[in-house]
């Protein structure tokens, strides 16, 4: 038989209302950083990218060169296009893949 008086109850009451407020806040600003970002094309190290990185490679920290034109990182919203990016057609990053250039 459970022997829990009221105030035990309320008090596990409130500090599962504390957890459970504190990991859907969590959750929301999660969805807020992502929203704040993009992704781009053509602007990370070698082995510094976020994902997607072409044939032959898994996802994040596999690009195989500099500037690879298959492989993003976010960048805040609004940035990428002014981002250097040797590689790239324009010569800065792109919201798609793209075939490398000469850099």
């Amino acid at each position: 038989m459970n022997a829990r008086s009221p105030a035990t109850r309320l008090l596990s009451s409130v500090f599962l209302a504390a957890a459970l407020g504190a990991a859907l806040d969590q959750v929301a600003q999660a969805a807020d950083d992502s929203s704040a970002k993009e992704k781009c094309f053509g602007v990370a190290a070698k082995g510094k990218n976020d994902c997607a990185a072409g044939p032959g490679t898994s996802c994040a920290g596999t690009s195989a060169k500099d500037f690879q034109g298959s492989a993003w990182k976010y960048v805040p919203k609004g940035t990428c296009a002014k981002t250097a990016a040797p590689t790239s057609p324009t010569g800065f990053g792109q919201l798609a893949a793209f075939k490398d250039k000469k850099a």
